[in-house]
């Protein structure tokens, strides 16, 4: 039999955070060791569950959940989510201005292959959340990565997003808060990202997921409310704000100027048709979510669960021999940083594998975020407080280990 070989669409597109070397945890986990996972952003394995009353409406809806929902969701689902859109004052969303997916995940790479025609180019963050990257490529398009500058607290550059642009780029992706980062961009900021997609006629595509996960009573401000005469696409959903992550129930809202958008909004259209609704249990969540009590405010509050182990894991890793890290202000992560000349990393993926092997913790290398340098990785603080410390125990060890190998003592 001939070979059979993967699709070449798939040549550029890259998961890192369910990489190769979770596969290797996974086969260590049946060899029956105990690996401490902070690889992955879900709740729920750490005793962050979604709220009762989201539960119970679930359900006590799941019988009139058998059959198909409207295409773009449930009416009381996207009523209460254009509710939400007007609290945020986005411009200009109505009803049909909402489509409902299995996650953001889903909607992501649905809105680049409406978008995208071989060779065209969207400006993506470095770091970003990888989906973002792997979507644009999936869909033909080119991923051009514009860096966020980690001395000016991982704010994105605006010079450099300038200088990325050519004929070809067609949008501009901002994460905020962003992931892996934790940055959460002020307003003058994203008014400066704003004039630069209007000079240049760019979709702005906001993925704002972690918009409710804010600490040290930092606020978060939607770029499309300062966009009203452009067209801006902005994502969200149920899995982080609610810890609701396996309930897949994401939205897209489409704001601002829609009239030069037609033809691109009926392609969105198309394809939300063609995967005929998001899962529809999920979606009577909804309302009660966005309507309800708001317990990520108790998580995040100082002395809440989060922002504890937010201060813990962040005073932690800091105390580490060549280790820094920008505090994040939002999200559930940390990206801290290995000096280089501390710590002279060839290889992140291979060093993030050497940590598994030796020290039984799962972390994701820095290059899986699309970063530029071999010198950072990303930590999940969602484990409880003895957790974190035993996790990060075990990586100060491993870094010292590394740090006599390497003659790099400090």
């Amino acid at each position: 039999m001939q070979p059979v070989h993967k699709s070449q669409k798939l040549a550029n597109v890259c998961y890192d955070i369910r990489g190769p070397v979770l596969e290797h945890a996974k086969k260590m986990e049946d060899d029956g060791h105990r690996i401490i996972k902070l690889n992955i952003g879900n709740p729920a394995p750490f005793g962050f569950f979604a709220p009762d009353e989201i539960i119970e409406d679930v359900i006590v809806n799941l019988p009139s959940a058998s059959g198909y929902s409207d295409s773009k969701g449930l009416f009381a689902a996207r009523k209460a989510i254009m509710h939400y859109a007007q609290q945020k004052q986005l411009p200009n969303v109505g009803m049909d201005d909402i489509i409902i997916g299995n996650g953001v995940s889903e909607l992501i790479v649905m809105a680049m292959q409406a978008l995208l025609d071989n060779g065209d180019e969207v400006l993506v963050p470095a770091p970003d959340y990888p989906l973002w990257t792997a979507g644009v490529s999936l869909a033909g398009g080119k991923a051009v990565h514009y860096l966020c500058d980690e001395e000016q607290g991982w704010f994105p550059s605006i010079d450099d997003i300038r200088a990325k642009i050519t004929p070809a780029t067609r949008a501009i992706v901002v994460i905020n808060p962003n992931n892996p980062t934790g940055a959460v961009y002020p307003p003058a900021l994203l008014k400066q990202i704003v004039e630069v997609a209007r000079q240049h006629q760019l979709i702005i595509y906001a993925d704002e997921i972690y918009d409710k996960v804010l600490y040290d009573e930092v606020k978060h401000t939607s770029i499309a409310s300062l966009a009203a005469d452009l067209f801006v696409v902005t994502f969200n959903g149920l899995s982080k704000n609610y810890r609701a992550c396996g309930y897949r129930a994401g939205w897209m809202i489409l704001s601002g100027e829609k009239k030069h958008a037609k033809d691109y909004i009926e392609g969105l259209n198309m394809l939300a048709s063609m995967r005929l609704c998001a899962n529809v249990p999920a979606q009577f969540a909804i309302q009660t979510a966005l309507g309800g009590y708001q317990s990520i405010d108790d998580l995040v509050a100082s002395g809440g669960r989060l922002a504890r182990q937010r201060d813990l894991a962040h005073k932690l890793l800091t105390d580490i021999p060549g280790v820094s890290c920008v505090k994040p202000q939002g999200a559930l992560y940390l990206f801290p940083r290995l000096d280089p000349k501390v710590y002279p990393i060839g290889d992140d993926q291979q060093f993030i594998l050497e940590l598994l092997q030796e020290e039984k913790v799962l972390l994701v290398q820095g290059t899986g975020f699309n970063w530029i340098a071999p010198d950072h990785f990303r930590v999940v603080f969602l484990p409880n407080s003895d957790d974190l410390v035993e996790a990060i125990g075990r990586i100060a060890r491993f870094l010292e280990s590394y740090r006599k190998r390497h003659g790099a003592e400090s």
